[in-house]
């Protein structure tokens, strides 16, 4: 039965039961006929005009609940964008703001869903590609090889050289899915108050130090494309609230980033300061091609790689930038690219890109003048030996 159906009638028949009574109670009364007449007319008009208004009144009821069943219908049939206008008794307007806050919330929800099908859809094809171009490599020199076809022995050493460097390469891309499936993990399984427990258990490290263990890796890769290193730091020790190993995974993801998009001959500038809130900021500027602002918000997404001064041809797999964010997100932190000649000296259009990254300060004061001097001697000098 419908609703306006249902509420006519449980109206007609209350005001019908009302009259009957009213006229069997007339009968008992010290009226005249004409005054009984008169009174069962008056008792059934009103009631006539009761129903009148009753029918009236539940039009808006009617009209509203119909607009809540007809957006269901919509939605249900797969335009999340359906709403109902706000109408009718306060109750029912209450109930169409709530149905619209859940198609709402459900639209959202598809199109996350949509979302993340679209970036997972792209990062199997992105593995898949980067799987498959040096395994081709390895298949090809390794069968060149084993047929004989390569004699001398400078061209053996050279084909054996490629397949260890995409075994190599293979290796890298293998550590970085395995390192960024388990830092999901972590995230996932720890809330937030145990996750601030585990980023602080190792104790703060200096950042100095940190750079001084770290620089001295590099110094092949700088060697062969001519680089020079610059480093910048605050006479007192900065002192970061997270484990020396992650600072140094963060650190030596942007590091590597900035060596394989620099010019030949060109500067690499790390610098480090204190920030606002408790915070150590930390940027790693190159004198690259740069980043384009339309790819600057997903630079840090898994596999992404800019079309032109990131692209597939830089030799990245897109996963450093992505384990660099996941490291400093965990340790409570952020982190960003903007351009290179906002970060340092050198500059123009053009001029690179800085990548920084925020963590928490870690408990420690300033160290004495001797100890700071001592401190940053150390950095230049690992930064000069590089």
């Amino acid at each position: 039965m419908r609703l306006r159906v249902y509420l006519l009638l449980a109206n007609a028949v209350s005001i019908l039961l009302i009259v009957v009574i009213l006229v069997f109670l007339y009968q008992y009364m010290l009226l005249s006929e004409r005054q009984l007449i008169w009174l069962t007319l008056a008792s059934l008009g009103a009631g006539l005009l009761s129903a009148l208004l009753h029918f009236l009144l539940v039009r808006p009821v009617e009209a509203a609940v119909r607009q809540v069943g007809e957006g269901s219908a919509r939605i249900a049939d797969g335009d999340l964008g359906a709403r109902v206008p706000l109408v009718g008794p306060a109750e029912l307007k209450t109930l169409a703001g709530q149905f619209n806050e859940m198609g709402g919330r459900l639209e959202a929800s598809f199109r996350q869903l949509q979302a993340a099908e679209a970036a997972r859809r792209e990062l199997v094809a992105n593995l898949a590609h980067d799987l498959r171009t040096p395994l081709a490599s390895l298949q090809a020199y390794a069968e060149a090889l084993e047929d004989g076809i390569v004699q001398d022995e400078p061209t053996q050493r050279r084909y054996i050289a490629t397949i260890r460097g995409e075994s190599i390469r293979l290796g890298t891309l293998i550590r970085q899915l395995f390192e960024i499936s388990t830092l999901d993990a972590a995230n996932a399984a720890l809330p937030e108050s145990l996750a601030v427990m585990a980023r602080t258990a190792a104790g703060p490290c200096v950042l100095e130090d940190v750079l001084v263990e770290l620089l001295p890796r590099f110094a092949p890769s700088l060697d062969a494309r001519g680089l020079r290193l610059h480093v910048s730091l605050p006479d007192a020790p900065l002192v970061c609230g997270l484990a020396a190993e992650s600072l140094t995974r963060i650190l030596q993801n942007l590091i590597e980033n900035a060596v394989r998009h620099s010019p030949a001959g060109g500067l690499i500038r790390i610098a480090g300061q204190p920030a606002d809130g408790g915070m150590v900021r930390v940027s790693v500027a190159d004198e690259g091609a740069g980043v384009r602002a339309e790819d600057r918000a997903r630079i840090f997404e898994r596999f992404y790689r800019a079309d032109r001064a990131r692209g597939r041809d830089g030799g990245g797999a897109g996963l450093g930038l992505a384990i660099a964010k996941s490291l400093a997100e965990q340790a409570g932190g952020r982190i960003g690219v903007e351009d290179g000649n906002a970060a340092g000296p050198s500059g123009g259009a053009g001029s690179g890109s800085a990548f920084w990254f925020t963590v928490p300060a870690g408990r420690g004061g300033p160290a004495g003048g001797a100890q700071a001097d001592a401190r940053n001697a150390r950095t230049e000098s690992a930064a000069t030996n590089v």
